[in-house]
């Protein structure tokens, strides 16, 4: 288990000094979770303790929802006032990621077919 633990907790480490030194506008633990990732493809396979870990992080997801909900509560008058510029830019970015998804799907599948 505490293997599991010191591998997330380097690849966290190992994003963070690339969020700092190379890519500063991406955060550090989603870089991390990248390389993680990638060396999990790499190794072809996750290894037992890990697997623990995660599992056991994966159990209590939902109380890190807990914080964010704290401060929507908190900044609700701020919300309801802005309400109309939230749910346009909610819709409008929802329209957008479904066309460019159609999009792209639909070139990808032209290309398919002409191969």
């Amino acid at each position: 288990m505490i293997s599991g633990l010191v591998q997330i907790l380097l690849f966290q480490s190992l994003g963070e000094l690339v969020s700092k030194f190379l890519l500063p506008t991406l955060p550090g633990p989603v870089i991390g979770l990248v390389l993680l990732v990638l060396w999990l493809v790499l190794r072809k396979g996750i290894n037992p303790d890990l697997a623990m870990v995660a599992d056991g992080f994966s159990q209590y997801l939902g109380l890190l929802f807990v914080p964010a909900a704290v401060g929507v509560v908190l900044f609700l008058p701020q919300l309801q006032a802005n309400a109309l510029a939230i749910i346009s830019a909610l819709v409008g970015s929802v329209i957008l990621t479904i066309a460019s998804s159609a999009f792209i799907a639909r070139l990808l599948s032209k290309r398919e077919s002409h191969e």
